[in-house]
């Protein structure tokens, strides 16, 4: 190894002889050793391809806002209106129903009461539902219930999912605003028929006055069981199966009954009663349904009313369509007033009704027939003129009245 050292530089093919005798070498030596220096540096040139690959990957899925792969599915076909959204609350992918409920506007969150829950569910990493009463869209123009639940979607992205609860809302608040109408409903009349027997009591030796308080109690007792029918025929119309037999209907006949029925009341009020229009109309339907839905109508427009005027019930059929008109000349009804007037227990004129002894479910009763019979009811008024309440329904086919025959 010293002579080695001693070398410097190879002048001719002598000196480099004289080296080779110095340190003998192998040629069968060099070949493994060489390519295993290969396979080596191969190895690590791959080595360092890959990871740059997955860099690069890595790199791209952060700048991306590529849904993972299955959610834009999972999202069209789940009935919650769903948002996908980035580290910075960026939207990158809203359902159709998210857009309807007015969560998203413009691509991005409208609600910060939402955003709270998306930091909140990023701090925790564990997924929230609450409950939550918003306005419907960026202008707060109407309001809505959602039921909403937040949850981590992989490393990077946050899963939004909201149910409409706002129809359950107004359900509930309807059930509580009808028990208590029905409360105050018949506290009166229940109210009445006791003080009145508590008179009779004391008045047993008084005919005149036994009389007096007897027709009180008459009429209370029948206004109550006004009251208990008229509810129990609302309970029963807002039931799915409300029609179970439809038949054919014979238009003519409900004019008749409903007027039949009302004779009295408008002859006591020196009211007119009058028909007409197009004669022979069918629909499909309930013929008793039908008759009680009319003769309400009857019934308010005798009420509203003054003494001596006219009462016209008209029929026309046209275009597929079937409809009873019913006009008077009465007080008629405020603009602010007329999308309520088929509200329960809604009364345009309290003080009228209670002498009337009207509960204020006969309109409602008229709209939740119609729409059983797959029509509608509209109102037109002016003040001091009259009103005009009209039912729509769909005329009865040939093909109906054939299959209402199969049936039956």
């Amino acid at each position: 190894m010293r002579d080695l050292k001693r070398i410097k530089v190879f002048r001719s093919e002598a000196d480099l002889g004289e080296v080779t005798n110095l340190v003998p070498m192998d040629s069968a030596w060099l070949v493994p050793l060489s390519l295993a220096f290969g396979v080596f540096v191969g190895a690590g040139m791959v080595t360092i391809v890959v990871l740059a690959a997955r860099r690069g990957q890595m790199a791209v899925d952060v700048v991306s806002s590529a849904v993972p792969d299955g959610v834009d599915q999972v999202l069209d076909a789940i009935e919650s209106a769903g948002v996908v959204l980035d580290h910075s609350n960026n939207v990158v992918k809203a359902s159709a129903g998210a857009m309807a409920f007015g969560i998203v506007y413009n691509g991005a969150l409208v609600h910060p009461e939402i955003v709270k829950l998306i930091d909140k569910v990023r701090r925790r990493g564990e997924p929230i539902a609450e409950e939550l009463h918003l306005a419907r869209g960026p202008f707060g123009e109407a309001s809505i219930y959602l039921f909403v639940r937040v949850a981590r979607l992989g490393a990077r992205y946050i899963l939004l999912l909201a149910d409409d609860r706002t129809e359950s809302y107004r359900l509930d608040e309807v059930r509580r605003d009808f028990i208590a109408n029905i409360s105050h409903e018949l506290k009166t009349p229940i109210g009445a028929v006791s003080l009145l027997a508590e008179a009779l009591t004391e008045a047993a030796k008084d005919p005149v006055q036994v009389k007096k308080f007897a027709k009180r109690l008459t009429k209370e007792s029948e206004r109550l069981t006004r009251i208990t029918k008229e509810i129990i025929q609302l309970s029963r119309l807002q039931a799915a199966d409300a029609i179970t037999k439809p038949e054919l209907v014979d238009i003519d006949d409900v004019v008749a009954q409903a007027i039949d029925q009302n004779q009295v009341a408008a002859e006591s009020s020196r009211i007119k009663l009058v028909s007409g229009g197009d004669a022979g109309a069918e629909v499909y339907g309930d013929e008793p349904l039908l008759a009680v839905a009319l003769h309400n109508l009857v019934a308010n427009a005798i009420q509203y009313s003054p003494k001596g005027s006219r009462i016209g019930v008209g029929v026309t059929n046209s275009d597929g369509v079937v409809e009873i008109a019913v006009t008077d000349q009465g007080i008629g009804i405020p603009e602010d007033e007329r999308d309520r007037v088929f509200e329960r227990f809604y009364r345009i004129d309290p003080a009228r009704s209670r002498h009337t002894g009207g509960s204020g479910l006969g309109l409602s009763i008229v709209k939740h027939v119609v729409q059983n019979h797959g029509g509608d009811v509209r109102v037109w008024s002016q003040p001091g003129n009259g009103s005009t309440f009209t039912i729509r329904l769909p005329e009865a086919t040939s093909a109906g009245a054939a299959s209402l025959g199969e049936e039956s």
